[in-house]
């Protein structure tokens, strides 16, 4: 019974640290020598990074919770899935809401809710952090 606890929270600790990392970045350096030639390709790159890590984290969490009664609903009723199964609709719905797709065809039960408006929320707001961190490069680059 410690053990979903345990992994919730170190999902919850990398998820965090990654978003964490993203916000406070320790390679303005390296950014801002190769601004010209390759900061574009590294943006693509991170940004890639970053919503693969948010989405198989968010999905991770509500597997972990679907252990705890907090599950999601097909259409609207309880079905019975396997562990796979449920990985496979964890993952889906995480990638539905981060994206803010929304299709409604799975929906969360419980504090599954207040969870999935928190990745909805990530979602919206990481292309936004991403265009402002490329103006303060920009921005640094030629000032120096």
């Amino acid at each position: 019974m410690i053990i979903p606890w345990l992994l919730f929270l170190c999902v919850c600790f990398v998820l965090g640290r990654s978003l964490y990392d993203f916000i406070r970045s320790k390679r303005k350096n390296l950014m801002m020598e190769t601004w010209e030639n390759h900061f574009s390709t590294e943006v693509f790159v991170s940004l890639l990074l970053i919503y693969i890590i948010v989405l198989f984290g968010y999905g991770m969490i509500y597997f972990i919770l679907s252990f705890q009664g907090i599950i999601l609903v097909e259409n609207g009723e309880l079905r019975q899935v396997s562990i796979v199964g449920s990985i496979i609709h964890s993952m889906y719905f995480s990638g539905v809401t981060l994206l803010t797709i929304g299709y409604g065809d799975i929906t969360p039960i419980g504090i599954g809710r207040f969870i999935a408006l928190t990745e909805a929320l990530i979602g919206y707001i990481l292309p936004a952090a991403f265009v402002l961190k490329i103006v303060q490069f920009g921005g640094r680059s030629r000032e120096e």
